[in-house]
């Protein structure tokens, strides 16, 4: 039942390595041409930015599956409760300090993401939306793959360039698309009943404004602690009970 979740978190995996693999070869380019070093950071900023408006693009679009409003501000508002009560974000950013300096080798120097933002990131933009949850749930209920395959090539393919300009947080990313995906497939039989499409669609809403957060952040517009919205996600599951 895992086997379309082992298969997309394999696909990001191989994606994040590619793009720093490319990253660092254009590092190298950089390098030993005399200005083009110079050249290469600005194309990396503006690259950065560029990747931040798709994020943001891709934030608006999400937002608009919702179709209650107030669904959303009571998720969002319970969930930076919780959040901020478990203090989420701290954890978080003590996890990638703590790989970053075990994968200091690897990670690229200078005023990039840290470990932490590239694994927050890239976790929401694989993590929330309705192909993971549709295709985990299909999964674990008939052994159907095929949407979870479709998921993988484009995650695959999206995280080269996130590779390429987040780093190695992108690679770690898979584990928790891993644990997401593998955990709603484990459990389908008992979720199916609570996940409807209208449930699927709110918790589409709510992941991605925090997406939308992610990338004013990565603009340098905002400084949300997004992590510590994470539980806003699954609070649809009990508001679209009563509402």
């Amino acid at each position: 039942m895992l086997t379309g979740t082992i298969v997309n978190a394999l696909a990001i995996l191989a994606g994040a390595c590619a793009g720093m693999l490319l990253q660092k070869l254009a590092g190298k380019f950089s390098s030993s041409v005399e200005g083009a070093g110079a050249l290469g950071h600005r194309l990396q900023t503006i690259i950065m930015q560029g990747i931040a408006l798709c994020i943001l693009y891709i934030g608006i679009d999400g937002c608009l599956e919702g179709s209650n409003a107030l669904i959303a501000i009571l998720s969002m508002v319970l969930g930076a409760i919780a959040g901020e009560l478990l203090d989420l974000d701290r954890r978080m950013r003590a996890i990638g300090d703590w790989v970053q300096r075990r994968t200091a080798h690897l990670v690229h120097g200078g005023a990039g993401p840290t470990v932490s933002e590239g694994f927050v990131t890239a976790s929401l933009l694989f993590c929330v939306g309705a192909m993971a949850i549709v295709g985990a749930l299909n999964d674990g209920l008939t052994g159907d793959h095929s949407t979870l395959f479709a998921k993988s090539l484009l995650d695959g393919i999206s995280s080269i360039i996130y590779g390429a300009s987040l780093g190695i947080g992108v690679a770690f990313s898979a584990a928790a698309v891993f644990l997401y995906q593998g955990i709603i497939a484990i459990l389908a039989s008992y979720l199916q009943p609570f996940l409807s499409e209208r449930v699927i669609a709110e918790m589409t809403c709510v992941g991605s404004l925090m997406i939308a957060a992610l990338a004013l952040n990565m603009l340098g517009v905002t400084k949300v602690k997004v992590m510590n919205l994470v539980p806003a996600i699954f609070l649809p599951i009990i508001l679209c009970m009563f509402m």
